[in-house]
């Protein structure tokens, strides 16, 4: 499955140049992984209150070029990866049809504790779409 969400560029987004900020991208590709989850069915707060959080571990982000004030972006999701405790998730964001930004970021899945543990089954199964 592939997820899409739009966002649109407001001042605050941007430094005084009208660019966006580097960090902010960060920020919209979360947005983008609570909606994709949703996608799924996947209420990400449910699993924290089970004790089941999905933690970034890593990142990795390639700045192509920017996006300015007034902008809207799309920003899309899909599983790159899959394991019994992180996931890797590709985003890319675009304006119209140029890609903006390129990322993968994984996932882990800790407890309340911090430590690693796997995926719940029905996690995974819904990820997988075998429900």
């Amino acid at each position: 499955m592939n997820n899409k969400i739009s966002i649109k560029i407001y001042y605050d987004d941007t430094d005084a140049g009208g660019v966006v900020y580097y960090a902010n991208y960060l920020k919209y590709l979360e947005r983008s992984r609570t909606e994709f989850f949703q996608g799924y069915n996947i209420n990400v707060a449910e699993y924290h209150e089970k004790g089941c959080m999905f933690v970034v571990a890593h990142v990795d982000i390639s700045y192509k070029q920017s996006a300015r004030l007034g902008d809207i972006i799309d920003i899309t999701s899909e599983i790159a990866e899959l394991k019994n405790a992180s996931l890797i998730i590709k985003h890319r964001i675009f304006k119209g049809d140029k890609l903006l930004i390129e990322a993968q970021v994984k996932l882990a899945c800790v407890n309340k504790e911090g430590r690693v543990q796997k995926f719940p089954d029905e996690f995974k199964k819904l990820l997988l779409n075998e429900t």
